[in-house]
Order: C-alpha cells, then structure tokens, then sequence
C-alpha cells in the first residue's frame, strides 16, 4: 500500500477535500480533478491505482461519460492502458430519486457505488477493499 495513488474526479470542492484527509492519512497520495475532461486529462498524467467518480458534474452524466471512456472495449482507445483501474462511483440520486441501478459492465462500467455522505471508515475499507487489501 505504500503510497497509492487516488485520482478523485468531482467538483464539489468540499467532499474532495472530506476524502482526501483520511485518505492522506491512511498513506494514499491523492489527487482531484473537478471535471470529467479534467479527470481523464489526470488518469493519464497521475496514472492513478484507484479512481473516485463523482456521477454528477458538469453535466448530469459526467460520470457515466467518464467511467464509458475509461472502460471501452476498443483497443485502440486512448485509454485502453487504464481499463483495469477500479472505479468507485459516488452518488446521492439514490437519495435524491427513486431511480436505482448499478455497476453494469456495459452500461455502467465501475466497480462499485457509493453512497454520498460517506464516513471516512468506510471509505478507507471501500478503497482497500478495491485495492487487494
């Protein structure tokens, strides 16, 4: 675990930094993007062992866009290298709509949800957990 490396792609400056100090203390260097063109700009630059990806952006679909990119099938995508970095997805719409749905290795290509507001014990154990640890 010896210094991993977290790209967190969400524009709400406030959670950002909510994620990153207990990341940061539990040894992982962090870094953020506020934007999905801005996120994949920095999965190729940070080359990040874990991506944290806000649904919700720019765009109401920002996320989805972003998670689709990383995770094409197409060999020649410019970010085929990093199809295999676990994607964890934050959301409140659970909270906020009825509408419910899941990782969906077509539709939605990520790892796992995560539920906005979450407590920095469980976002550690959801980081480890999509780590190997």
């Amino acid at each position: 675990m010896a210094n991993e490396k977290i790209l967190i792609i969400d524009d709400d400056d406030d959670l950002v930094h909510a994620m990153r100090l207990p990341l940061e203390a539990a040894g992982f260097k962090v870094f953020s993007a506020a934007s999905g063109d801005e996120g994949l700009r920095q999965v190729k630059e940070v080359k990040p062992d874990l991506i944290i990806l806000d649904v919700m952006m720019d765009t109401t679909t920002a996320g989805f866009q972003v998670s689709l990119t990383l995770r094409s099938p197409d060999p020649k995508s410019e970010y085929a290298a990093y199809s295999r970095i676990p994607i964890l997805m934050l959301t409140a719409i659970h909270q906020t709509t009825p509408l419910r749905f899941g990782p969906d290795k077509e539709y939605l290509p990520v790892d796992a949800f995560i539920e906005k507001p979450i407590e920095p014990d469980k976002l550690i154990e959801q980081v480890r957990a999509h780590l190997g640890h």
